[in-house]
């Protein structure tokens, strides 16, 4: 279903020490970002500034920048519209995220400690409670990030953290691609369980291998979407 401006009541955070023109991006990024513009709908430069408040110049501007970031993509005669997903874009990001993220479970391997333990169980057990209640979608990218992020704190190295979290808007979209299928939510328990079994009995060789069949299937199951469409 796709949502107006409107129906997302789409607000502003207004950040005294950002122009203006980049808080209007950072807005329509998020948006785009976290599903509230679908792909291929058209951001309307009038529309998009009277709800937001502002002229239509940093509207603009933003649009201009997200366009260079991939986001948007213009159609001749009919203005901005919200890029897809494409098959190169997945795999880009797939790649970057596979190779950060296999290193981290080898990292966790090496480092994890009990209170790293009750972290990855206590975020194991609340995406579990999540895919058993029938959690939304919001809730259930939140419960997965938050597995994840359990691991990256078992690494204990602030710069590898850093470098995942300023990626994790990229790599928001395509879990939310992935998480909003129903049938692999439990097929995430079962892999998440499998990474952590791997961390805690020190098997990097496993934990590296699981987590790159985790990544993997990932990418399979959004590229079968795309091809769907």
């Amino acid at each position: 279903m796709r949502h107006s401006v409107s129906e997302n009541e789409l607000k502003m955070n207004i950040d005294e020490y950002l122009p203006l023109r980049d808080v209007v991006f950072q807005t329509l990024r998020k948006a785009i970002i976290t599903g509230r513009f679908s792909p291929g709908e058209r951001l309307m430069e009038i529309s998009l500034a009277k709800e937001l408040g502002v002229s239509r110049t940093p509207v603009r501007e933003a649009i201009r920048k997200l366009e260079l970031e991939g986001l948007v993509v213009m159609v001749p005669r009919k203005g901005a519209r919200v890029a897809g997903i494409t098959e190169d874009n997945l795999q880009d990001v797939m790649e970057i995220r596979s190779a950060l993220e296999e290193f981290a479970v080898i990292l966790a391997c090496r480092r994890i400690d009990e209170e790293g333990k009750a972290a990855m169980i206590k975020a194991h057990e609340d995406f579990k409670d999540a895919v058993d209640n029938n959690a939304d979608m919001q809730e259930l990218i939140k419960r997965d990030e938050e597995f994840h992020d359990s691991i990256f704190f078992a690494t204990k190295n602030s710069r590898l953290i850093h470098l995942i979290n300023s990626l994790r808007d990229q790599f928001y979209r395509y879990r939310m691609a992935y998480v909003k299928g129903t049938d692999m939510r439990d097929h995430l328990v079962t892999e998440h369980e499998a990474l952590m079994n791997a961390i805690f009995h020190q098997d990097e060789k496993m934990a590296k291998g699981v987590m790159n069949s985790h990544i993997i299937n990932q990418k399979e199951s959004i590229l079968h979407d795309i091809c769907q469409d």
